[in-house]
């Protein structure tokens, strides 16, 4: 005997989300107008279904799922690739948009999307054998890295991180080493570019750029 789950995810309008997961490399298996709007898409083993509702409001949606795979970093790739073929940019904010790859702190390794409904899609797969959550660091600057990243790339709280970040680097009792101190700066610059604040994402970066030069050009 064996099963299989398939997520239901509302959306307010089915065409915009469709067209989105056929960006992605999905195809549409099922279409439906009436007695009400409603899809299935899939790619491989994965298998999305949808249904619309007309009042539903995609910005304040908590709707989503968690695909695993084997092959995270080609799905990353291969995803970016569409998005940017489809709407000639990789969307990084609003709706829809793509985050990026990361190792998280409880062994994944991990990309979330959230497609037009405002549904979360997350994708990911084991880092290592290890699966078990590391518990945040003691030392200040480093536990302010570990809980931001939870709460921008696991919650999807911006404004929450963002304030954890702004209170590491405005304390005066104790300063992060350059290394930390880059690492908090592009981590914030990351986080208020996703905010639609572009002008302190700038300052950001230039500040991580005097502390080191060497430091990475911003995400396409």
């Amino acid at each position: 005997m064996s099963e299989k789950t398939i997520p239901l995810l509302p959306c307010q309008a089915i065409k915009p989300v469709t067209d989105f997961y056929t960006a992605l490399g999905f195809q549409v298996t099922y279409r439906q107008t009436a007695p009400y709007a409603y899809a299935v898409v899939e790619r491989g083993d994965i298998q999305l279904q949808f249904f619309g509702m007309k009042q539903y409001d995609p910005a304040a949606s908590l709707s989503g799922c968690y695909v695993l795979t084997d092959g995270v970093d080609t799905l990353y790739e291969s995803f970016r690739s569409g998005l940017k073929a489809a709407y000639g940019r990789i969307p990084r904010r609003g709706l829809p948009r793509i985050g990026p790859l990361k190792d998280m702190s409880y062994g994944m390794r991990q990309f979330l999307m959230t497609d037009p409904g405002g549904n979360s899609i997350r994708v990911g797969q084991p880092a290592g054998d290890d699966m078990s959550f590391r518990a945040a660091p003691k030392e200040t600057f480093a536990r302010a890295l570990h809980m931001a990243e939870l709460f921008a790339d696991s919650k999807e709280d911006l404004p929450g991180a963002a304030r954890i970040l702004d209170r590491a680097l405005a304390r005066k009792d104790e300063r992060p080493k350059p290394g930390q101190l880059v690492r908090l700066l592009l981590l914030r610059a990351d986080i208020a570019l996703r905010m639609y604040d572009d002008e302190l994402a700038a300052r950001l970066r230039a500040r991580a750029a005097e502390t080191d030069p060497s430091s990475p050009p911003p995400p396409e």
